[in-house]
């Protein structure tokens, strides 16, 4: 792998998702990661679904676990046998990161606590992920992405109405903690380069979640307001949200005075105590309504075309598969093609970053359990 850390051995113990996510955004990154997976299972996600994928090992692969282990290496080992204790002590020895997302306690019950993995290796960054925290009154609990979802508020602003709560529609508190994780790896690898030792970056569903109340969180934190459901409708902003033409919905973003004075007198709206958006705020139901009234004659595309025309973003609401042809999403690198051991060339969704002036990427496909294992022995030999 070429990137910017290339060169970096990331030795990923995670499953499910929040770790994975976190090593598989190293490795997109140029990192090499190997995958360490129990023998005979693997990863608890190769057996979530449907759907699954016939290959021609005759198993049937999951596309969850297809999500979220591109560039990677698999290498089985029991972590309760002295042989896997073994090889992952001479993983350890050579790793830049360690990627975990057990429960508190678990890996030090394996043998392998912190003060240990860092007598081996004491430049090893350690990546911690847990459900809610390392520590605390309720450190211990398992964490799983609905449940954070909801104790961490997320779910209650999520949704039709106060009395609906709804989860977002992935894995948000898995993917979040991912990716927080990964930036607090990449933090520690540069200021390792300063102090010559590793340390240990955590962070948990429950932080994620937090982490992303923005505006949200001020609400509560600074005004005192506790915030609600409000549907398909911004809290804050009005009009910003979904609305239905004549033939199907249409998301607009009036984000401030000056885009509601281009959009007001174009579908009949230009009235003195809408002016602002406080006052509009204020009056939501009604500004809502006369814009789905407003919206109501028009064809989609012909409503699009209007309002870029002056200037006001809109959009409209895609299936996926609509996303995954759409050319302005192939044109960014979005969906990449990799060759798989048992399923052939399959197409994956790309990483979000790109790097103006880097050479292009070979993305590798996520791996068959212990794919690499023979090779990772062999050079661990060496």
């Amino acid at each position: 792998m070429n990137g910017p850390l290339a060169g970096v051995l990331v030795v990923d113990l995670s499953r499910a998702l929040a770790g994975p996510h976190a090593a598989m955004m190293l490795g997109d990154l140029g990192a090499r990661v190997i995958k360490v997976e129990a023998p005979g299972t693997g990863d608890d996600t190769r057996s979530w679904g449907p759907p699954f994928v016939p290959g021609s090992d005759g198993r049937q692969h999951s596309t969850y676990f297809l999500s979220c282990n591109r560039n990677k290496e698999s290498i089985a080992l029991d972590l309760k046998s002295e042989d896997g204790r073994e090889t992952l002590t001479a993983l350890v020895r050579r790793a830049d990161v360690l990627v975990e997302n057990f429960r508190p306690g678990v890996l030090d019950r394996l043998g392998f606590p912190v003060e240990h993995l860092h007598d081996l290796n004491p430049r090893l960054v350690i990546l911690s992920i847990t459900g809610f925290g390392h520590d605390g009154p309720e450190g211990g609990r398992a964490g799983y992405d609905q449940i954070a979802q909801g104790e961490g508020g997320l779910m209650s602003m999520t949704g039709p109405s106060p009395q609906e709560p709804t989860r977002v529609g992935v894995p948000i508190a898995d993917l979040l903690s991912g990716m927080y994780g990964a930036y607090g790896a990449v933090a520690a690898l540069h200021e390792r380069e300063h102090t010559g030792r590793g340390r240990v970056v955590r962070t948990s569903l429950l932080a994620a979640i937090i982490g992303v109340h923005a505006f949200q969180g001020t609400r509560y934190t600074v005004a005192g307001e506790i915030p609600r459901q409000t549907g398909q409708h911004h809290p804050s902003i009005c009009p910003y949200g979904l609305f239905t033409s004549a033939d199907g919905p249409v998301q607009i973003s009036v984000g401030s005075d000056g885009l509601w004075r281009r959009f007001a007198p174009v579908f009949g709206l230009d009235r003195e105590h809408w002016s602002t958006n406080p006052q509009r705020v204020a009056d939501r139901d009604a500004v809502i309504a006369a814009v789905d009234a407003a919206f109501s004659t028009w064809r989609s595309a012909d409503l699009l075309a209007r309002l870029a025309e002056i200037g006001v973003p809109a959009g409209k609401v895609r299936n996926l598969e609509e996303v995954y042809t759409w050319d302005q999403v192939l044109s960014q690198g979005l969906l990449v093609d990799v060759e798989h051991a048992a399923l052939g060339t399959i197409s994956l969704p790309g990483p979000p970053l790109r790097f103006d002036g880097a050479e292009p990427v070979h993305h590798a496909a996520p791996p068959t359990l212990d794919q690499h294992g023979a090779a990772i022995r062999r050079w661990l030999a060496t």
